[in-house]
């Protein structure tokens, strides 16, 4: 039975071998270049996320300390806080 050439070259053995090594083998292996890089778009789209949050607080922060009928208001939704003279009720939907 007669061989083709590329098998009985020695070169392409090892290149044969090489390329097995690093597909599956290697720490550094194919399968996790992949999940690394998987790994690495989902952290820049949070870093983005978070970075686009930090901007609308900066921009809230900047609205309450220069307005003070934002500051009122902010008090009142988030903290529930009121006049002296004024009664609050709180609604909560089941």
């Amino acid at each position: 039975m007669k061989l083709p050439k590329l098998f009985k070259n020695k070169y392409a053995w090892s290149l044969l071998a090489f390329a097995i090594w690093l597909t599956f083998i290697d720490q550094n292996n194919l399968i996790t270049q992949v999940q690394y890089r998987m790994e690495l778009s989902k952290l820049e789209d949070e870093q983005r996320f978070y970075q686009q949050e930090i901007k609308k607080i900066k921009e809230d922060l900047n609205e309450l300390e220069s307005n003070p009928k934002s500051l009122e208001k902010f008090a009142r939704e988030k903290y529930f806080m009121k006049k002296e003279n004024e009664e609050l009720f709180v609604l909560i939907e089941e």
